[in-house]
């Protein structure tokens, strides 16, 4: 038996299955609004991963305001220091009161602390969590350990993979 190589420890997520688990934070978040607002005013997209998760979110709350925040943190696969490309809309957002701000992924967490610095009172959700950015969010569907890689369905294509144990 060969080691694996690190982006075989992976995790593989069909659109179907993220449709399911965005369904599911949905569900998780529903009601759970701040009563002083009303709900959630709006929902906004951690780009470019947070978006399919908040489109479905937004349509299974019927929240109608959605925005986006764009953060970069990783050049292809290396995370370097998260900053912020563009900001959602200044007036909506205020300290973050009755905004859910919703991403694919919570990783090492820089990405949400900067969002969180700027929004300390936004409700922080994501689909996937690893343990050091865990703290970083409220509300998440599925854990997975640091050393796992999650594979999107807009990172892939279906190819042949070879057999485990060889080729025969």
């Amino acid at each position: 038996m060969t080691d694996r190589l690190p982006h075989e420890k992976g995790f593989h997520v069909s659109w179907d299955q993220l449709h399911r688990d965005a369904r599911a934070l949905a569900w998780r978040l529903d009601g759970h609004g701040p009563k002083e607002t009303g709900g959630w005013k709006a929902v906004v997209a951690i780009t470019r991963g947070g978006m399919a998760p908040a489109m479905i979110v937004a349509r299974e709350l019927d929240i109608r305001t959605v925005d986006t925040i764009s953060v970069k943190s990783y050049d292809h696969q290396s995370q370097a220091q998260a900053h912020v490309l563009k900001a959602p809309d200044a007036e909506m957002m205020g300290d973050g009161t009755g905004i859910l701000v919703i991403d694919d992924l919570v990783d090492t967490g820089k990405t949400l602390e900067l969002v969180r610095s700027l929004y300390p009172k936004a409700h922080f959700a994501t689909v996937y969590a690893k343990p050091s950015g865990r703290p970083q969010v409220e509300t998440f569907i599925t854990e997975v350990s640091q050393d796992t890689w999650i594979f999107f369905p807009w990172d892939m294509a279906l190819q042949y993979v070879e057999p485990y144990r060889g080729k025969d």
